[in-house]
């Protein structure tokens, strides 16, 4: 099936993605894959995979062994092409292969529709030169920040959180070319890079 058209709100996002399991009837197997997920959304633009590794960092899925780490290095290899500028991002082969259950993928999504209802009347388009060159460039190195963070407070449960959130925040600030979104994003690494500080180093 084709990608349909680019979501623009975090709503129209998992519209989206229960359409495509409603239509397709239960994945093989039981689950789906990263691969076909990002067919929902398609795979030419850096805003709507990171808004849906985002979703799925901080969902239940979260909570299934090796999974936050899974997300964190689908986030760097994504921040980092978006930083070096390429047209368009690009996953290996094993990274689209990784696979979660379908029933669990339709319970995270039920259970984040209240926030991402209430975060969708907060976006809109404002200073949208922020969302472009050479600041987006600045925000991918906030991506791959956020990426990093996630590896030392994956040991401390809920923690990732933080990092996921600020994961959506730029997905969304790109997206819906919104810069209160990515200063938020800026904010909640800031604040987690000072807690991992002051536990670990301070």
């Amino acid at each position: 099936m084709s990608a349909a058209a680019e979501p623009h709100t975090l709503s129209q996002l998992l519209d989206q993605i229960e359409t495509r399991i409603d239509e397709d009837g239960p994945a093989p197997a039981g689950k789906l894959s990263i691969q076909q997920i990002l067919d929902v959304v398609g795979t030419r633009a850096y805003g709507p995979i990171l808004l849906i590794i985002g979703i799925m960092s901080v969902s239940p899925l979260a909570l299934i062994p090796g999974s936050t780490w899974t997300f964190a290095v689908l986030t760097l290899l994504v921040s980092a092409q978006m930083a070096l500028n390429l047209a368009h991002p690009w996953l290996p082969p094993f990274a689209l292969r990784a696979s979660f259950p379908e029933m669990k993928i339709q319970a995270a999504l039920c259970k984040v529709r209240p926030v991402t209802r209430a975060i969708d009347q907060i976006i809109r388009p404002r200073l949208q030169f922020l969302a472009d060159q050479p600041w987006l460039t600045i925000v991918a190195l906030l991506a791959i920040a956020a990426a990093l963070i996630t590896f030392p407070l994956s040991l401390i449960p809920l923690a990732p959180f933080l990092p996921g959130a600020t994961i959506i925040l730029i997905g969304l600030g790109i997206t819906a070319r919104d810069a209160l979104a990515l200063g938020a994003a800026i904010a909640i690494t800031g604040a987690a890079a000072f807690w991992i500080a002051d536990m670990w180093w301070l």
